[in-house]
């Protein structure tokens, strides 16, 4: 029997780090461990994102909680010579700040771990391509629980008393939508997991999977046992190439150890999951566009209602929910409802994933209660900003609402942010500072909802392109009198009559950054210039009632 090794490396790899080179680094470090007869004591892990996207490749060091950054292949012999053979840690290559590694030998560090992070307690700390470690660390637990000990009913109660609410954008309250699809009655039903995540700057989801996809596994079978489904599918992005290697070679895993399939641990629960890779339309991200897609067709969303929890996939009751929603599941029901909501804010308890990027020192991808405020979120875990000051916030993704520094201190989570006006979005904060300018910054925003829209409404179709006009003038001081106005209104006119979010989208970029930068924006403004055609107004430039 070996001995237990004496130090563990864990070399993280997501899409991010590949590219530079990351498996090289771990294949190099375990060749030159292995050289200095140290591969008995020292065992090299790959694991998912530690949450760094800016420090290259990464590698932490356990028990010793020293966490390397920028390795390279060059860079191995010294590292192993200096930590693992003399003892003193290269500090030049340590990365600064707090990483949350604590030792997975430890139980209270693991129940510490647990309680401070519900999604990522696992990512960074085990080998995301191994089931027996994820099951060292809990996972099936709440799955085992629920089919040996509680109902169907129970689980969805379990659910609804957590006030778990969905981390995709909406916001709507989890157990009430499997509920929904509960008392449907049909011959199959199915479970959906919105992994396509198309939201620019976001990335957690992703990471997510690549971490610990055994947790989304868990979480879509603890679904479909709550509302009588039998099979799932997870919808990815076809970019993420890393999130669908690992999530196969999880669902294969979970099917030999009896996880996934009929009559799983035993019970009478059959339930099995399959990937459905999408094409990268930024339309899928919203639930009937994808079921649509799903189906071989265009990626169009439907006219609601019905609903999918009544007629989805296939005309079939389905339920849909996103990554991180999913993969708070588990938590809930193994540590119980209480446990969840003793964490974070009281109308939206938990914690939030973010990624977070910009003018800061430290982008990457944090978990983070709910009750935590933007400059919480700045200040603690961002570094602050680097360079020049805070100017203002986008927060979830492209589609989301600007944030001026008054906003600094509301706590982020739906029903704090609804008091001033604002939505929570999917789950990026993209930091700005002085040097951002407004109209520049809406310009570059409508020109990605002007690609990606379907053009399927009149509203969407034309509007984006009235609005792509609007901002380039305004970006480049050019604009003519009224444009702003114009502008609003326009806004106002798709956020009501688009078919669907996308074309809804602009209001909120737009209406946000004129609540607090009006005047630069309006600055944007040529008093001298006259409009060539006066008689366009908004409703001769979308024909609306077409």
């Amino acid at each position: 029997m070996k001995a237990k090794p004496r130090a563990y490396v864990m070399v993280s790899v997501d899409a991010n780090t590949v590219v530079i080179g990351a498996r090289e680094v771990k294949n190099r470090l375990a060749a030159e461990i292995g050289l200095r007869g140290l591969g008995d004591e020292v065992r090299v892990v790959e694991t998912g994102s530690f949450g760094s996207v800016s420090a290259g490749v990464v590698a932490a060091v356990m028990p010793d909680g020293i966490v390397y950054g920028h390795l390279t292949v060059g860079s191995i012999a010294r590292l192993v010579e200096e930590h693992f053979v003399k003892g003193r840690p290269v500090r030049e290559w340590i990365l600064p700040g707090e990483h949350p590694l604590p030792d997975p030998e430890t139980a209270d560090a693991r129940q510490l771990q647990h309680f401070g992070r519900i999604v990522l307690d696992n990512c960074g700390r085990i080998d995301p391509d191994s089931i027996d470690e994820s099951i060292a660390n809990d996972g099936y637990f709440a799955l085992g629980k629920a089919l040996t000990e509680m109902t169907p009913a129970a689980v969805i109660d379990g659910v609804k008393a957590s006030c778990l609410r969905g981390r995709g954008g909406a916001g709507f309250p989890t157990g009430l939508k499997w509920s929904f699809c509960a008392k449907e009655v049909a011959d199959i039903k199915y479970v959906i997991c919105n992994a396509d995540e198309g939201e620019p700057g976001t990335f957690k989801d992703r990471l997510i999977m690549e971490g610990d996809p055994h947790k989304v596994i868990e979480g879509m079978a603890l679904c479909g046992y709550a509302i009588g489904a039998t099979q799932g599918y997870i919808y990815i992005r076809g970019e993420y190439r890393l999130s669908i290697e690992r999530m196969r070679a999880a669902i294969d895993a979970a099917r030999r150890h009896g996880l996934l399939g009929r009559k799983i641990l035993g019970s009478g629960f059959d339930f099995d999951i399959d990937i459905k890779i999408g094409a990268g339309a930024y339309v899928c991200g919203e639930e009937t566009a994808l079921i649509e897609s799903m189906e071989g067709k265009r990626g169009l969303p439907r006219v609601k209602p019905p609903f999918p929890a009544q007629k989805g996939f296939r005309g079939k009751p389905t339920n849909v929910n996103n990554v991180e929603t999913l993969a708070s599941v588990p938590f809930i029901i193994h540590h119980g409802a209480e446990a969840f909501r003793a964490i974070g804010a009281a109308g939206m308890p938990g914690t939030k994933v973010y990624t977070i990027l910009g003018h800061i020192a430290r982008p990457g991808l944090i978990e983070v209660p709910t009750s935590v405020t933007l400059r919480d979120v700045l200040e603690d875990y961002a570094g602050g900003m680097r360079p020049g000051a805070f100017k203002m916030a986008q927060l979830g993704g492209t589609a989301g609402e600007i944030l001026a520094p008054e906003m600094l201190d509301v706590p982020l989570n739906a029903d704090a942010l609804a008091k001033t006006g604002h939505t929570l979005g999917s789950g990026a904060i993209l930091f700005m500072n002085e040097s951002v300018g407004v109209c520049d910054f809406l310009h570059a925003c409508i020109k990605f909802f002007a690609h990606e829209s379907c053009g399927n409404c009149n509203p969407c179709r034309n509007g984006m392109a009235v609005l792509l006009e609007l901002t380039a003038r305004l970006k480049a001081g050019k604009g003519y009198p009224g444009d702003v106005e114009l502008m609003e209104e326009l806004v106002m006119g798709m956020k009501s009559i688009a078919f669907c979010p996308l074309g809804q989208s602009p209001a909120a970029p737009v209406l946000s950054a004129l609540r607090y930068f009006r005047s630069e924006v309006r600055a944007g403004i040529d008093p001298d210039a006259i409009r060539p055609n006066p008689e366009h107004t908004l409703r001769t430039l979308l024909q609306l009632a077409g």
